[in-house]
């Protein structure tokens, strides 16, 4: 069977024109044929018949044609990028005219969508030069497209010696396809230092390319480096001086003691309590930095799996001084190091004795309300997904000033160091958890919460 033709919408016109005038011209012929002329009328006759109808079938043809050729011409000039061109014959009273109308309109859009387009890429681009990251965008062959003014300072070459150029024969390859956000040590061709790399994708002309960011922060951390310091310095000042100038000042005292050779029972005993003085102030002074060797030397978890509930019985019965309720949970094996979060758990039950001293009990209450003993120290645990929350909750005063919780060495106590909330986050955010500190809700006191995770940590991947 022959493929079928197909007729272009031209010649479909052309000849529904000429159908349109066929039958009467088919009726003028025959009459003229048929009637009583002669043979120079009836050609000439046919001949002045047969021309209109086919001129003016072309005519409806062209007709046709020259709008749709226009409009055609105009989208692909939209097409091409070109918006400024625009068809003449707008009206809103027939199709064509309408018609003609929307692709102006459609160009007119187009062209301002372009534009701001055009305004947002500059910033963008402006943006991307000035800003002190450098950026690198990699194709879906790991080859360099786009680099920044800064990545050229941190390459240490000009855009022509950058672009096209391998990841690998810049040393970027492990950046793409190693962690998308991570911190590192390294020697780029321009300094060596401490870099933030983040990376992430994007598709342009459906490919997918690679965007590394590389972040200089080196000047971040010597500043915070050098405002540690400083805190830390404060400190010890305060604390060293603290200590000193009494020492100082006393032992002079008793330096002229010594010097006027003649000791009276009142002179020994200023000269007994004077070296009271100065051993409390140096055991003090003993004890502070004992406290800082402490905070700064605190090992490494030893993670093992152990049962939480019989663990937290044993805790409870070194602290035999406080009432504690330990109220029921489910079984849960916790991998941690269970002597390091010994030392905070005691640490928070003896915060929260403490916090209830010279709270007054009205005596009689029951201890089966709520399952809790009035005046105690709660202990409470849940699982949340891979997640234990353990809480610590007290009947005190609660808390008035959260800001210095956990600032270090400093203490409300009259012998207290200052490190224990301190240490006891280092040791719960060591684990990847956190502690947190809050007043109770509707009650007095206050509730410490002790979030850790029940899956270990993989130390390659950092996924639990």
């Amino acid at each position: 069977m022959s493929r079928r033709t197909k007729i272009s919408f031209e010649w479909k016109i052309f000849l529904l024109a000429l159908a349109a005038g066929l039958p009467g011209c088919l009726l003028a012929l025959s009459l003229l044929w048929t009637g009583d002329f002669g043979g120079e009328v009836r050609w000439a006759a046919s001949v002045m018949v047969l021309l209109p109808w086919l001129g003016l079938a072309a005519a409806v043809r062209a007709k046709v044609r020259f709008p749709l050729r226009t409009i055609s011409n105009l989208l692909a000039g939209i097409r091409e990028g070109d918006f400024s061109t625009r068809a003449r014959g707008e009206r809103r009273d027939d199709a064509l005219g309408e018609v003609i109308a929307e692709v102006n309109l459609l160009g007119s859009t187009l062209r301002d969508q372009r534009l701001e387009a055009v305004e947002a890429s500059a910033l963008v681009r402006t943006i991307i030069e000035e800003i002190e990251v450098a950026v690198f965008a990699f194709d879906d062959r790991l080859r360099l497209r786009l680099v920044n003014r800064s990545g050229e300072h941190l390459m240490a070459r000009p855009l022509d010696q950058l672009q096209g150029k391998a990841a690998a024969e810049l040393g970027f390859e492990d950046f793409i396809a190693g962690e998308s956000s991570r911190t590192i040590e390294h020697a780029f061709p321009s300094r060596m230092g401490r870099w933030g790399i983040r990376r992430t994708q994007f598709r342009q002309d459906g490919v997918v390319h690679h965007l590394v960011v590389v972040t200089d922060l080196s000047r971040t951390l010597r500043a915070e480096e050098r405002q540690a310091w400083q805190r830390l310095v404060r400190v010890l000042s305060h604390e060293i001086n603290n200590s000193l100038a009494p020492i100082i000042s006393i032992s002079g005292s008793l330096k002229r003691l010594l010097d006027a050779e003649s000791l009276s029972g009142e002179s020994v005993d200023d000269l007994s309590d004077g070296l009271e003085v100065i051993a409390k102030r140096a055991e003090s002074l003993r004890r502070f930095m004992g406290a800082y060797a402490r905070l700064a030397r605190l090992p490494a978890p030893t993670v093992r799996s152990f049962a939480l509930e019989a663990w937290l019985r044993r805790v409870i019965a070194l602290e035999a001084d406080v009432n504690v309720c330990l109220r029921p949970g489910p079984k849960l094996e916790v991998p941690a190091d269970p002597d390091q979060l010994e030392q905070v758990l005691i640490n928070l039950i003896q915060n929260a004795a403490e916090a209830m001293k010279g709270i007054e009990h009205q005596s009689g209450r029951s201890n089966e309300q709520s399952g809790a003993s009035k005046g105690a120290v709660e202990i409470a645990w849940e699982a949340s997904g891979d997640w234990l929350s353990l809480s610590v909750s007290d009947e005190g005063a609660g808390l008035a000033n959260t800001s210095n919780l956990f600032v270090p060495f400093f203490t409300t106590k009259p012998t207290g160091t200052g490190i224990g909330l301190v240490l006891s986050r280092q040791i719960v955010e060591a684990h990847g958890g956190s502690l947190t500190l809050a007043n109770r809700e509707g009650v007095c006191g206050c509730v410490a919460t002790i979030q850790l995770p029940l899956k270990p940590e993989d130390p390659v991947s950092g996924t639990r």
